[in-house]
């Protein structure tokens, strides 16, 4: 990472924006994509107590397909704030091979309820396949530290891209939207 680069993400940091994963250039131009170098193989989903909108999936019977794995919790505003980013994601490339995974991971004891999960699925829309993951063992396997958090992960199993809190919308689109393309 360059001094300039180096420069620009302590600024975002000390000004309390999120910034790309530190393994990620950060590039003047803004539609650049920002791609995770050597972040390896997705861990699976591991710890999981339920499952809603879908029967449970595992990393391995997603190959072949890009996955956005989100990391949420449903009483987090900035997760919030990105819940109709990530359905719009869904809606826009479900059908082109995108499978979105939320996964949720509770801060404060009251998230770890099934039926505050449910309420939150129903109020924000989510349609896509989310895991409830209270013991954080999903979150850990990623080696998450924050909320929201969003991993993309390639036809192959691997984690090409990954941000932390909002904002990068732009980027995500086109990380996804190349890695559809190019298994077309």
């Amino acid at each position: 990472m360059s001094i300039r680069s180096l420069a620009a993400a302590a600024a975002l940091c000390l000004i309390g924006a999120a910034s790309p994963s530190v393994s990620s250039e950060i590039t003047d131009a803004p539609t650049a994509m920002v791609v995770a170098t050597a972040q390896g193989t997705a861990p699976n989903f591991v710890g999981i107590s339920n499952w809603y909108n879908s029967a449970p999936l595992s990393i391995g019977s997603l190959r072949g397909k890009v996955v956005l794995v989100d990391f949420w919790t449903y009483n987090c505003v900035n997760c919030i704030h990105t819940l109709p980013r990530v359905t719009a994601l869904y809606a826009k490339y479900h059908d082109r091979g995108l499978v979105v995974v939320g996964v949720h991971t509770p801060e404060f004891p009251f998230e770890r309820s099934a039926a505050g999960v449910q309420a939150a699925l129903k109020r924000h829309g989510i349609a896509y396949p989310v895991a409830q993951d209270n013991d954080s063992q999903t979150w850990n396997a990623y080696h998450n530290q924050y909320w929201p958090a969003q991993y993309i992960v390639d036809q192959n199993g691997n984690i090409v891209y990954q941000h932390d809190g909002e904002g990068q919308y732009e980027q995500i689109e086109a990380t996804i939207a190349h890695l559809l393309n190019a298994s077309s």
